[in-house]
């Protein structure tokens, strides 16, 4: 009786060890990428190399984001958790009005920022 309760009783330890390890990494993108913070939507600064530079704009809250003073080519990194819905949204108005633009979940890109007045993290 006392090596089936031992047995038990590992078996029940080694499970919630798999459980534990299966929720950690049910969000894969949650570290930072390029200096961008997991589940964010990061924009570096004109002509800036991604992968030597950090963000100057970091946006974590989903809906709109107005921007000011950004011209030129930017990377835009869309590092936010979630599925594949996960999108960020570049738009040419104000307050997520006529966007142009979709950002994949765990993509970037060089845009030119000029007619580019919001950014729109959409919720998963």
């Amino acid at each position: 009786m006392r090596r089936i309760t031992r047995g038990a009783a590992a078996l029940a330890i080694a499970a919630a060890a798999l459980t534990a390890v299966g929720t950690g990494s049910a969000h894969a993108n949650d570290r930072p990428v390029y200096g961008c913070p997991g589940g964010a939507v990061c924009i570096y600064p004109e002509g800036a190399d991604i992968y030597t530079s950090t963000p100057t704009d970091i946006f974590y809250s989903y809906g709109a984001h107005n921007l000011s003073d950004q011209f030129g080519d930017h990377y835009v990194l869309n590092n936010q958790y979630g599925s594949g819905n996960a999108t960020a949204q570049l738009c040419n108005g104000y307050n997520g009005v006529d966007c142009v633009t979709a950002i994949e979940l765990n993509e970037f890109g060089v845009f030119n920022l000029t007619p580019i007045n919001s950014v729109v993290p959409n919720r998963p």
